[in-house]
């Protein structure tokens, strides 16, 4: 009775572990494996970007390391949408990578009644890429030299006082500074934060809360002075200007992140591959300069820590957008 039993029991196990010995090596195959052939970054803006440049230099260390080129398409438009669609629906194979900020994958399902794409839904997450904080910005002239000045003017005159705002996160950044300070400003919104500086120089708008890239030139040549940063850590690139925390606003924190996701149902080894690709990436020359010259840090992540940080990042820009009473278009 006893072998007879087991002949068929030994015979089951022989076949589940051949199955398994056959399937783990295809499965290590896909991440080992990888890349086979060119990855295409694809970028929600346009070349020359923060977000472009920051892709070129971790396409430049994810080439050198897979041993194979890395294409960096720009699909500009639509607040990211056009370029978080083109990732959505490409194939599943970790060839077609999106590389993106908070704009596409926190901000935009609260700014947008119908969007072209789910942020959780259809994305695996890879890793994050970087955290920075944008810069308080007034012309070299005003008449305004702390937060502390700007806070007491709006006080005394609400709605009068105006900010720019060329993107979802400095539209944002400003929301929540009336927020949390209790003040009531004007808004004017632009196509672009660079259009929004150029409004602000020529003295058509009070103040900007605007990307390093974009505010840091104009800082440098002294054209606008810088009264403070949105994150909660100082920026390398003005160490001595304060965080609008420190300078009265207690607890304020709008920071921006990048971040890379693959198409949903890409195989789990691949995206292993990627994560390693990219955390090698963040260690390279190329990227330490970009962030050590735009004032952000590196923000290396698992898949898994990645997908609980946008979530949290969701929750936190849908109550600002609300409280700003800001309606989806």
């Amino acid at each position: 009775m006893h072998s007879f039993f087991t002949a068929p029991f030994s015979r089951r196990r022989l076949a589940v572990l051949a199955a398994a010995a056959l399937a783990l090596p295809a499965a290590l195959a896909q991440g080992n494996g990888f890349p086979g052939k060119p990855i295409t970054f694809v970028v929600p803006f346009a070349a020359g970007s923060a977000t472009d440049s920051l892709a070129r230099a971790v396409g430049q260390s994810v080439a050198e390391k897979g041993g194979q080129p890395v294409v960096v398409d720009n699909k500009a438009g639509a607040s990211g949408a056009i370029a978080a669609q083109q990732v959505a629906r490409a194939p599943a194979d970790g060839y077609t990578v999106l590389i993106t900020t908070n704009t596409t994958h926190a901000a935009n399902e609260h700014l947008y009644k119908k969007l072209s794409y789910d942020p959780v839904k259809d994305f695996a997450p890879i890793s994050g890429l970087g955290k920075g904080g944008q810069i308080m910005v007034v012309r070299a002239d005003s008449p305004y030299r702390s937060v502390g000045d700007v806070l007491a003017a709006a006080r005394q005159a609400p709605g009068k006082l105006s900010f720019g705002s060329g993107s979802s996160s400095s539209r944002v950044a400003g929301e929540l500074f009336q927020q949390m300070a209790q003040v009531q400003l004007l808004h004017v919104p632009y196509r672009s934060n660079p259009m929004g500086i150029t409004d602000l120089l020529g003295g058509q708008i009070t103040m900007m809360f605007t990307d390093a890239s974009t505010g840091v030139p104009q800082i440098t040549a002294g054209k606008l002075r810088a009264l403070g940063v949105t994150s909660s850590k100082r920026t390398a690139v003005l160490p001595d200007v304060p965080t609008i925390d420190e300078a009265g606003v207690k607890g304020y924190d709008m920071g921006y992140w990048f971040a890379a996701y693959a198409p949903a149902g890409t195989p789990a080894p691949v995206v292993a591959r990627l994560n390693q690709l990219v955390a090698e990436a963040l260690k390279s020359p190329a990227v330490l300069q970009f962030f050590a010259s735009s004032g952000g840090e590196v923000f290396p992540t698992t898949p898994e820590a990645l997908a609980k940080f946008q979530a949290a990042e969701t929750a936190k820009w849908g109550k600002v957008i609300k409280a700003a009473g800001i309606e989806p278009e």
